[in-house]
C-alpha cells in the first residue's frame, strides 16, 4: 500500500488539498468494492492539528503533523492560494527540510499549480524541469534561475519529482500518477468519474503571454513596447538593435535576460497573442488575421501559431470564438 502524505500549507489552495484526497480516496473505493485492498493510505499531513485556510473561511483538520511522519511514499504539495509567493514560502518554511528529508528517504514529490514554489525552495529540482500555472512563471524564473522551468507544459518527471501546470491541470499530473501506482485500467476509471481527459499533456491554448517588463533596461522596455505597436510590420532584429543604438549581439543578450525570450520569440508569442485575440473575438477569417498581424506566408503563421497554442488557428476559432466560424 502507497502512504500518499498531503500537506497543507498555510495560504494553500482547498480545493488543491480536497481534489488529490477525493481521487485517491475514490480509487481505494472502486478496489474495495471489487473484493480487493486499497491501494493508498491517505493523509492530511501539516505543520498544526488545525490549518485556517483562505483568511479563515476554511479549516483543515490535519491526520497527522510532519514532526510525527517518519516515512511516506508520495508528497503532494497543494497550490497557495495567495500570490504573494515569497510570504507564503516564508509562512510554510518549516515544511521545506522535512520534504527534503521524506525525498532523501525514498519519497516522491509532486507539486501542484504554484505548490511548485515550494517544491522549488527544497532546492530538489535544480537543474530539473518544472512547470506551474503560466501567470507566475515570470516570477518563479526570477526566483528559482536554476530550475528549468517548461513553458506550456503540464507535467514534468523527473527523478520522482513531478510537477503540473497551472490550476485544474492538476488533475492531469494526478492521473499520471494513479496510472504509475495502481495501473492503467484505474487511471482511465477514474478519468471518466472525474470527467476528465486522460493524458492531456500541454497547458499552451490557456497561455496568455504578457511580456515580461519588470527590469530596469529601459532601452529593451522601449524595443518591446515598439514590437506591442507594429504588430502589422515586418520587424527584424537588426532594425531593433539599430533603433535604440545597441550592437546586434549585445541587444539579443540584453533582450533575452530582461524578457526571458530572444527578440525573434518575443515578437511570434506578441504576434500570435494579438491573432489569438481577432479568432476570439472577431469574424475574421484565418488569412485575414493573419495579414493583420504582420504574416504573409499561411505555411509560416499556421507552424508558428500551433507551435505555441499547440492548436492550428482554425481549431483555435472553433474552440474559442462565439460569434461565428468561417
Amino acid at each position: 500500500m502507497k502512504h500518499i502524505s498531503i500537506l497543507v500549507p498555510y495560504d494553500a489552495v482547498p480545493a488543491a488539498i480536497v481534489d488529490p484526497r477525493y481521487m485517491f480516496t475514490t480509487i481505494n473505493q472502486f478496489l474495495i468494492q471489487a473484493g480487493k485492498e486499497p491501494a493508498f493510505n491517505v493523509q492530511l499531513v501539516g505543520l498544526d492539528r488545525q490549518v485556517p485556510l483562505i483568511d479563515g473561511a476554511f479549516s483543515v483538520n490535519t491526520d497527522r503533523l510532519c514532526s510525527e511522519v517518519e516515512k511516506t511514499d508520495l508528497v503532494v504539495i497543494p497550490a497557495f492560494g495567495n500570490a504573494d509567493m515569497k510570504g507564503a514560502l516564508e509562512r510554510n518554511k518549516e515544511m521545506v527540510p522535512w520534504i527534503i528529508n521524506q525525498y532523501n528517504n525514498g519519497a516522491e514529490a509532486v507539486s501542484l499549480c504554484v505548490g511548485a514554489f515550494l517544491l522549488a525552495k527544497t532546492g530538489l529540482l535544480n537543474g530539473k524541469e518544472c512547470s506551474t500555472h503560466w501567470v507566475f512563471a515570470n516570477d518563479f524564473r526570477e526566483m528559482f534561475p536554476e530550475v528549468i522551468l517548461t513553458d506550456g507544459t503540464i507535467i514534468t518527471e523527473a527523478d520522482g519529482l513531478y510537477s503540473s501546470g497551472g490550476a485544474s491541470s492538476y488533475w492531469n499530473v494526478l492521473l499520471h500518477l494513479v496510472e504509475k501506482y495502481a495501473g492503467r485500467e484505474l487511471a482511465i476509471r477514474i478519468s471518466k468519474f472525474f470527467a476528465l481527459e486522460i493524458d492531456r499533456k500541454s497547458q499552451s491554448p490557456f497561455i496568455m503571454f504578457n511580456g515580461q517588463k519588470k527590469h530596469e533596461d529601459e532601452p529593451i522596455k522601449k524595443a518591446q513596447e515598439f514590437i506591442e505597436t507594429n504588430l502589422a510590420e515586418k520587424i527584424s532584429i537588426e532594425e531593433l538593435a539599430t533603433r535604440f543604438a545597441i550592437g546586434r549581439r549585445h541587444f539579443i543578450r540584453r533582450f533575452k535576460k530582461a524578457t526571458n525570450n530572444t527578440p525573434a520569440e518575443y515578437i511570434q508569442r506578441v504576434k500570435i497573442e494579438a491573432a489569438k485575440k481577432h479568432l476570439e473575438n472577431t469574424r475574421k477569417n484565418i488569412n485575414e488575421v493573419m495579414y493583420d498581424v504582420g504574416y504573409t506566408d499561411i505555411k509560416t503563421f499556421r507552424t508558428v501559431f500551433k507551435k505555441i497554442t499547440g492548436l492550428s488557428p482554425i481549431d483555435y476559432k472553433h474552440r474559442y470564438n462565439s460569434v461565428g466560424v468561417y
